[in-house]
């Protein structure tokens, strides 16, 4: 299993769709920064990603201090970062005064219609949920806006075909229909990703950059698929076909720390991971995550969470129980 699939399988991650909207030319939408948004989202998570899904039309984006970015169907565009933007029919447009995010999500449906009467635009408002060290993980790297056209992968078509289906359910009296649009959010935000790393260019670093990377991916999947083997550097590096000096350059390059530094904090997220959602004893998961002490898994928890193992476990699950 590759690197990317490994961590989505291991870690926490909760998406939903929050808006669907209709626009007519002329229009303009504010959408605050991520952290105002979150409490309103998905209250207690660590850290909240926006995207939007161009279902028809077209429109731009715009961002402080970038130039705005056109957008046509089938794209998909994310803030890694969690800037505030503005999603708009023309470039220059003045700021919208429309209803405040917390007052369209009062609605039920939760749906936004507003403009001029000219050329429509559909737009499909989504967000992923997730903790703190996995959002530094897998956004570390990326650019404040990240745009990808899903209609050229084999799951596009799927995804935007059941992405209507699913916001028809939930506006029917039948059950689950929020529970499936979730599902699909998270399963277009890994498309997304997916298509990221397929489509690297020339200059790009970052954890996703070093997992479609062929020296650096074949490492993090060495890393990822078995995280308590001791590894060495020379060892990783034979499993990466390359030296150790060509493996250390460009691991730090990309993703920014070294092999040995990296398999701590993906270790340390696979003990946080296990303490959240098992009452496994910490002697175990210090073994499951490659410590043969708990005084030094202990000791590594503790420089990456700010808390020891046991006291951290039980933080968290006194937050669930207030959530």
């Amino acid at each position: 299993m590759d690197a990317l699939s490994e961590t989505l399988r291991v870690v926490r991650l909760v998406g939903a769709i929050f808006i669907q909207a209709r626009f007519t030319a002329p229009w303009c939408y504010q959408s605050p920064h991520a952290d105002t948004a979150a409490p309103l989202l998905e209250p207690g998570a660590d850290r909240v990603v926006i995207f939007h899904l161009i279902a028809e039309g077209e429109c731009f984006v715009e961002m402080e201090g970038l130039p705005a970015t056109r957008l046509v169907a089938g794209d998909v565009i994310v803030f890694p970062q969690g800037d505030a933007h503005r999603m708009t029919s023309a470039v220059g447009l003045p700021p919208p005064t429309g209803a405040r995010l917390d007052e369209v999500l009062a609605r039920r449906p939760r749906q936004l219609s507003y403009g001029g009467g000219g050329a429509t635009t559909r737009v499909i408002c989504g967000y992923l949920a997730c903790d703190a060290p996995l959002a530094r993980l897998l956004l570390g790297g990326l650019p404040s806006l990240l745009k990808v056209n899903v209609r050229g992968s084999n799951a596009g078509a799927w995804l935007e075909s059941s992405l209507r289906y699913a916001l028809a359910e939930a506006r029917s009296p039948r059950p689950g229909g929020a529970g499936v649009l979730a599902k699909l959010a998270e399963v277009l935000f890994i498309e997304v990703l997916r298509l990221y790393v397929s489509e690297q260019s020339a200059g790009r670093t970052g954890w996703l950059a070093g997992v479609g990377d062929r020296i650096v991916g074949t490492a993090l999947k060495e890393l990822h698929q078995q995280p308590a083997h001791a590894w060495s550097l020379d060892e990783l590096a034979r499993a990466a076909g390359t030296s150790r000096s060509v493996l250390a350059e460009r691991f730090q390059h990309l993703v920014g720390t070294s092999p040995m530094q990296y398999l701590t904090q993906w270790r340390m997220l696979l003990a946080a991971n296990l303490l959240r959602r098992s009452n496994a004893p910490l002697t175990r998961i210090a073994c499951d995550v490659g410590y043969q002490t708990d005084t030094a898994f202990s000791r590594a928890f503790r420089r990456e969470f700010g808390a020891p193992p046991a006291a951290w476990r039980r933080r968290q699950s006194v937050g669930a129980q207030t959530a």
